[in-house]
């Protein structure tokens, strides 16, 4: 978790679990909600964030991320 603290988005791994999502997104930051996983499940259901499942678990592949962050900041840019 230290990485996560200190590092710029290079230096994270290619799959990004979602506690590295979390921190990424800095959610606890930004919202009173009490659990930070239903935050990214609302992102996946709601906002199309990017995911995929090996093993059952649920990875974000951090260019597809980074690419869907752009994406919204275009769009939010519209309104």
């Amino acid at each position: 978790m230290e990485m996560l603290l200190g590092g710029d988005l290079n230096s994270y791994p290619l799959l990004l679990t979602e506690e590295e999502l979390i921190a990424v997104l800095r959610i606890p930051k930004i919202t009173d909600a009490k659990d930070h996983h239903n935050v990214i499940e609302n992102l996946k259901r709601m906002h199309d964030l990017p995911c995929i499942h090996i093993c059952r678990k649920p990875l974000y592949p951090i260019d597809a991320v980074r690419t869907w962050i752009t994406e919204k900041t275009k769009k939010e840019q519209c309104r």
